[in-house]
Parts: structure tokens; C-alpha cells; sequence
């Protein structure tokens, strides 16, 4: 809030800071007065105020003139806050900095936004058992991203971060029991029909199912299917304690007897696309608990956080690819960015990362065609790592 104070501040007590801050979008502000004043300041410059071309001191009606002016889209501004708006401005031509500040928060506020967006979508397509609203909901997150990485002015791309954060997938616990059965068909049908292993051996793997021994049982029986080895209870038995599962206690021999017991006709295949189906959603909800932990970590920049999102959806890419091979669904095309107005460009880009130098701001007509090479340097720390 401190930053967006500052911003104003400074546009308050100097209009020509304005044409440093074309970047800045009034949707980059949190606090809806802060965003009401922002758009009318730049409507008085756009509209010819008097104090954007005065020489000398700012007339009070630039103070005056924009409260009026943002009152009638917003309720509770008054002038007394203008002016400690313009108290909050350390030094007005610091301007793009503390723009800047105000877009590092607005980055981390709309990936957050996007992240519980998706892990509702999941939750949602869990309960109507779907996956398409997860999809979609991680297709907008994604182009968020890229949008951001534009206005930010680095290239998206996947970054593993240093300390990847770390979620388990979980199911609604009123889904929990379905799910926890039908992985139990399915591997009672594969052992008691191995040939069902060609339906599904191409696209479902032991990290799809929810539970961690039933992923296990399954791996046992792609091995022996991929052996060429004959599959049926006792085989399958037979693996599972070569493998140690029966001796490290994730499976045990009445629990795998009980898999197998009582398995009557099934589709591999119709049951496969069910367990896979809810790794989707799993994979969908766990991965937007790790933007959302991403979103949340200040002392990431906006570079790091954009690339470190991106790399934590690349699961959900996987499983959801294999979700398409499952079910025949073609896989999307990929759309070209659509043209915004506000994409900042690469000059202005690279005065708003540019740190506050202590010499005079350069006049607007030099600003206008370009920032100066010195404050074109972004630093090393705020770029994409």
C-alpha cells in the first residue's frame, strides 16, 4: 500500500511522472480508491489539464480537479487523503520505482488469483466428475503467466525452484471411497484379464493412482506384462514380494488376495479412463497449490515467480496429455497471445525496472523517445533466473 501511496504522491505533486508510468495500468493497483485516482489523473493529463504543461509550481486544482474526478467512480475519497497521498511521496521523481513496486505486487496478487481459481475448478470437476473446467481454468493460468512475463519484460520459461513446494494430492472425501474402488476393479480385472494391459499399459502409470499401493500393485503387473511373463494372482504375489512391497508393509498378502477375490467382467479401459480421470483433477488441484504457495512468497521477484509457476504446471501438461491419448480427445492448438493495448514496450519496460538514480529526472521530450541507456540497465537481481 506504501508503494501505491508513492505512486500517486508523486503523480500529485508532479504531472509529467505520468509519462514515466504509460507501463502502469490502473489494475495494477490493490485498493479500488487507489485505482479510481490513478484513471482519473491520467484522464485530466490526457485531457489537456493546465497542470500538465505548467512550468512552475502545481496548481491545487490538479489536487482538487482529480479527487472530483475519481469520487464519481469510487466512494470515500476525499481531498484530505490526497494530500496524504503527497506526504507519502518520499522524492516524485522516484516514480517508476515505486511503480514498479506496485507492479511486483500486482503480479503476485493476480497468479495467486488464477491459482485458487484452478484448485476450485478441480474441486469442482471432482464432485461432477470432470476434468474439463480444471483444463480450462489451467489454460488461462498459463496465459496469464505468459501475459505477465511480457509486461514484465522476460521470456517465459520453466524454472525448477530451488525448493519446490510441496503438496499432496488429495480427493474430496466423499469421492475418496469411489476412487479407492474403482483402482481396486481395475487391478482385479488386469490380473484376472492380463490382456486388459494392452488398453491401458500406453497412458496410465502407477502415479495416477491415488493410492500409493494400489500404484505399486500396477507397476508389478506392468512388469510382468512387459517381461512377457504370465499374469494372475500368484504371479502377481510373487512380484510384489520380489519388489519388497510385502516386507516394507505397503502391501500386504490378504490385501492383495482381497483385490483379486470376487473381480467379475469389467473394461479395462472404461475403468483405466475413471482413474484416470481423477489424477487429473488431483494433479490439477495439487499444482495450484503450488502456484498459490509461489504467489505467496515475497522475497520471490516476478521473473523467478512466473518462471517457477510455469515449471510446477508442467504435471499437469503430462498427465493431462496422456488424458487425451486415453480418451482420443485431440490436443488443443496452441493460441498466439492476443495484442493488448497495455503491453508496456521494451523502453518502458526497462525504465520501470530501472533502479532510482540521484541525478534530475531527463525532460519528458527525451523520455518520450526512449529511456536513456543509464536507467535502461535492469538490475541483475530483478531479472529471469
Amino acid at each position: 500500500m506504501r508503494a501505491e501511496q508513492a505512486v500517486l504522491g508523486s503523480v500529485l505533486l508532479d504531472p509529467n511522472q505520468l509519462a514515466h508510468l504509460d507501463w502502469l495500468a490502473p489494475d495494477h493497483f490493490d485498493r479500488p480508491v487507489h485505482r479510481a485516482l490513478f484513471t482519473a489523473l491520467r484522464k485530466l493529463r490526457h485531457d489537456g489539464h493546465p497542470a500538465a504543461a505548467a512550468d512552475g509550481p502545481v496548481p491545487l486544482s490538479w489536487v482538487t480537479d482529480s479527487v472530483v474526478e475519481a469520487d464519481r467512480h469510487v466512494r470515500g475519497l476525499t481531498a484530505v487523503y490526497a494530500h496524504t497521498l503527497v506526504s507519502a511521496c518520499p522524492r516524485p521523481e522516484h516514480a517508476p520505482v515505486y511503480g514498479r513496486m506496485v507492479l511486483e505486487g500486482a503480479i503476485h496478487r493476480t497468479v495467486a488469483e488464477h491459482a485458487i481459481r484452478l484448485h476450485q475448478a478441480a474441486r469442482a470437476d471432482v464432485l461432477r466428475g470432470d476434468v474439463e473446467g480444471a483444463l480450462r481454468s489451467a489454460d488461462v493460468l498459463a496465459g496469464v503467466l505468459t501475459d505477465l512475463a511480457r509486461r514484465w519484460g522476460t521470456d517465459p520459461r520453466p524454472v525448477a525452484p530451488p525448493a519446490p513446494p510441496t503438496t499432496v494430492p488429495t480427493t474430496p472425501t466423499v469421492q475418496a471411497d469411489q476412487v479407492a474402488e474403482d483402482e481396486r476393479f481395475l487391478l482385479a480385472v488386469l490380473a484376472e484379464q492380463p490382456k486388459g494391459m494392452e488398453e491401458v499399459v500406453g497412458w496410465l502409470r502407477p502415479g495416477d493412482f491415488a493410492d500409493p499401493g494400489h500404484g505399486q500393485l500396477y507397476r508389478c503387473l506392468g512388469a510382468l506384462h512387459h517381461r512377457g511373463e504370465p499374469i494372475d494372482r500368484i504371479t502377481l504375489l510373487w512380484e510384489a514380494q520380489r519388489r519388497g512391497l510385502l516386507a516394507d508393509g505397503t502391501l500386504s498378502g490378504e490385501q492383495l488376495t482381497a483385490i483379486c477375490d470376487g473381480v467379475g467382467p469389467g473394461s479395462a479401459e472404461w475403468l483405466g479412463e475413471r482413474v484416470m480421470r481423477s489424477s487429473v483433477t488431483r494433479t490439477a488441484a495439487a499444482s495450484a497449490r503450488a502456484v498459490r504457495a509461489l504467489a505467496q512468497d515475497e522475497a520471490l521477484g516476478p521473473g523467478p515467480l512466473i518462471n517457477h509457476a510455469l515449471y510446477v504446471l508442467g504435471p499437469l501438461d503430462e498427465v493431462r496429455t496422456r488424458w487425451q491419448l486415453a480418451t482420443g480427445a485431440p490436443s488443443p492448438a496452441p493460441k498466439a497471445p492476443a495484442p493488448s493495448d497495455n503491453v508496456p514496450r521494451p523502453a518502458q519496460v526497462q525504465a520501470a525496472l530501472a533502479r532510482s538514480s540521484p541525478s534530475l529526472p531527463s525532460p519528458p521530450s527525451a523520455l518520450s523517445r526512449g529511456a536513456p541507456r543509464s536507467a535502461a540497465v535492469r538490475p541483475r537481481s530483478l531479472g529471469p533466473t
